[in-house]
């Protein structure tokens, strides 16, 4: 048995029968700590044994000393992890690592039965396995005990905190022991994680790898660019290609997720889809199908990214671009694990080659830019892994053996070979026609010159969509690209006319155009591409078509007539002459409008107020007005008024007498006075004559017609039918 330092025995037999001969840099480092019960940070690539790792870590606070556990009571320990599929994968790690302690495990993840956890939780177990909601539900509910914890691991701490579950972890962790071991590992040590272990550790011991320096050294990384409508035909052709045991296709979203499913399935791949709309049953039952080889392909979304390790993991193809860098390495980390090694295929359209290139060089990874792979180089490849195939070097059977000498007396052994290299091809999945691909080298990577060169020799084409029907630039040239696979600096000018429009494609990238649109030349739903024989700006785009189109003439001055209409000066004799430099002019004193002249008179400040003499008759005194004298005020007299003044109207006087016309009383000598009324109503109508109350309410008797009289006194009046009475709101 190979002896591993400072591995507990019972430890040191399980990797034994799982087939470790040597740990790896992580697992070291972990393991030569001094102090065997200090909290400590770790950081260390994806895919280099952190599982195991803190897994030898707890051994010797676990079991304290004792090869086997005792009868679970309260938990002993606590692993944490973002995902469901982390978390049961870490579980399983433990289960064969602590199988020679009699360890008892139980898990606490979303998406499973609570009820089925917490009786585990009550049957006993020394180590729990979660994610951070399902187990402070649990802390809450009063079903799972954390006085007994002795250590707390936080697997993908970095992870967790960007999933938002940072509330959830200061809770779990401050419902634990305050003397409990804490054991942190990341892949990213940034500052977030810093101020958590600096919060919940006790004198943490940082452990980092040198492997953390480089970045998967052993991945092939490759950038593969392609038509951006042809990214699922080169999908096909890499798969083909490598034909990896097992393969992941990481996608943006779920409805891709479906879609790429179910056409890799009629396209005789064995896929299975991964992603967060499935129930955790569905998700368990497709990574046992990975495992066992009932399927080949898993297309899935980045809840895939952190932590699945699948042995036979040969091949990473990023369908859709990562977000960033941490993305990156997380998808890529699923292969290329503990030393063995894999390929990693970015699936890169035309217009995203600049920011796939940023995209590496903020992961330090460097890639491979090359086409994916065309049909004959697939075939060929086929034919390669037949004649490498170790069936043929393997020994044969008796009745094997007996078997091929009937075939071969019954058919030659060209015929032999023939009928069984196709029926092997039958099985295999046909590999795509791609289109064209774009050059490898970047367009920043061309000089200027170049790119102007381009449209010397260009094709122009005729879109069935002008200015009437709201045809802009903005989307003409993203429906181009897309649909004839050409990036912006294939386009040249966009020529909009009323009903149509004129667009300039450059010489080489003429054939793909015609190859993405087909021979419909059908774009969109009402938009047709046509070829045009000659360029739309020397025919009939233009009104002048006899006179050449020619550069324009450079400027220069010509003179003017000496009778040129709305000259402001004569400057027909004169010569031109450069402008004077201004020079203060002295002002005319008569000048109109000038202001005053100032140069003369001295500055003086403004005279004080004095107040002017008045008239010699005094204050009081009236003023001449002429033969008028000036005179008091009269007091107010009310003077007479008649009918017509209160209509509005002017007073009648007599002149002969100086009073008023007619004999009516003056307002103030009327013996009533009219009520007021507001404008715009009628004025009330004079009182009528009281009438004898009616009803014992004394409430007046409604009106009624001559024939409801004659009803009611004939005895056949008919009920009246009550209003039912509403309730007030």
């Amino acid at each position: 048995m190979t002896e591993f330092e400072g591995v507990v025995p019972p430890l040191q037999q399980a990797l034994t029968q799982r087939g470790y001969t040597e740990l790896t840099p992580v697992q070291t480092a972990i393991l030569a700590l001094d102090n065997k019960n200090a909290d400590a940070l770790v950081s260390a690539q994806t895919g280099s044994g952190k599982t195991v790792a803190f897994g030898l870590a707890l051994a010797p606070t676990l079991l304290d000393g004792a090869d086997r556990f005792v009868r679970a009571d309260a938990p002993l320990a606590l692993a944490v992890a973002p995902t469901r599929e982390l978390a049961l994968q870490v579980r399983r790690e433990l289960e064969w690592l602590y199988a020679p302690t009699g360890a008892a495990f139980a898990s606490c993840v979303g998406g499973m039965d609570a009820r089925a956890e917490r009786m585990a939780l009550q049957r006993g177990a020394h180590i729990v396995v979660g994610t951070p909601g399902r187990l402070r539900d649990h802390i809450e509910r009063g079903s799972f005990n954390t006085t007994g914890l002795r250590a707390v691991v936080l697997d993908e701490a970095d992870e967790m905190l960007d999933l938002g579950f940072r509330d959830d972890l200061e809770f779990i962790l401050d419902a634990a022991p305050k003397d409990r071991r804490t054991l942190l590992f990341s892949a990213t040590v940034p500052r977030t994680i810093a101020n958590l272990a600096k919060r919940y550790q006790r004198d943490a011991v940082r452990v980092s790898t040198s492997a953390e320096q480089s970045q998967h050294v052993d991945i092939d990384y490759r950038a593969l660019t392609v038509a951006p409508n042809d990214t699922e035909n080169a999908i096909v052709n890499v798969l083909r290609y490598f034909d990896a045991k097992n393969a992941l296709v990481f996608c943006g979203t779920r409805a891709t997720v479906n879609r790429m499913t179910s056409r890799f399935a009629n396209r005789g791949f064995s896929a299975v889809a991964l992603s967060g709309e499935l129930s955790q049953n569905e998700r368990t039952h497709a990574l046992q199908a990975l495992r066992d080889g009932r399927a080949r392909v898993c297309i899935a979304t980045d809840v895939a990214a952190r932590g699945l390790d699948l042995p036979n993991l040969e091949l990473v193809i990023h369908a859709d671009l990562p977000k960033n860098r941490e993305s990156l390495l997380h998808r890529s980390g699923r292969t290329g694990r503990a030393g063995r090694k894999g390929v990693c295929a970015l699936i890169v359209p035309h217009n995203m080659r600049r920011r796939t290139e940023r995209l590496l060089h903020s992961a330090n990874v460097e890639a491979t830019w090359a086409n994916p792979p065309s049909a004959h180089e697939i075939m060929a490849r086929d034919r390669e892994r037949i004649f490498s195939d170790p069936a043929l070097s393997e020994p044969l059977s008796d009745e094997e053996r007996a078997f091929a000498q009937k075939l071969l007396s019954q058919h030659d052994a060209e015929h032999v070979a023939a009928a069984f290299l196709r029926r092997h091809l039958e099985d295999q999945t046909a590999p795509e026609e791609l289109l064209d691909a774009a050059p490898t080298e970047s367009h920043r990577d061309q000089p200027r010159k170049d790119r102007r060169d381009n449209f010397k020799d260009s094709v122009w084409f005729t879109l069935s969509v002008g200015r009437n029907e709201q045809a802009e630039a903005r989307w003409l040239m993203p429906m181009l690209c897309r649909a004839g696979h050409l990036t912006k600096q294939d386009i040249g000018a966009i020529r909009i006319q009323h009903s149509e429009t004129h667009v300039e494609i450059a010489a080489g990238s003429v054939d793909r155009f015609l190859e993405g649109i087909g021979p419909s030349g059908k774009v969109e739903k009402n938009i047709v591409v046509t070829r045009r024989e000659n360029d739309p700006t020397a025919g009939d785009s233009r009104e002048s078509n006899d006179k050449p189109y020619s550069e324009k003439k450079p400027y220069s001055a010509r003179p003017r007539s000496e009778h040129a209409a709305g000259a402001s000066r004569d400057s027909g004799d004169k010569p031109y002459s450069k402008k004077k430099p201004y020079t203060a002019r002295p002002r005319d004193e008569q000048a109109a409008g000038a202001s005053r002249d100032s140069s003369d008179k001295p500055y003086s400040k403004k005279k004080p107020y004095s107040a002017k003499p008045r008239s010699e008759q005094g204050s009081g005194a009236p003023r001449d007005f002429g033969d008028k004298p000036y005179s008091k005020k009269k007091p107010y007299s009310p003077k007479p008024r008649d009918e017509q003044a209160n209509q509005g109207g002017k007073r009648h006087f007599d002149p002969a007498s100086g009073t008023p016309a007619g004999d009516e009383k003056m307002p103030w000598e009327q013996e009533e006075k009219k009520p007021w009324v507001k404008k715009g109503k009628k004025s009330p109508k004079k009182a009528a004559a009281k009438k004898p109350k009616k009803g014992k309410l004394g409430l007046k008797a409604p009106k009624m017609s001559a024939k409801a009289r004659a009803a009611i006194q004939s005895g056949h009046a008919p009920m009246k039918r009550k209003k039912p009475k509403r309730d007030r709101v």
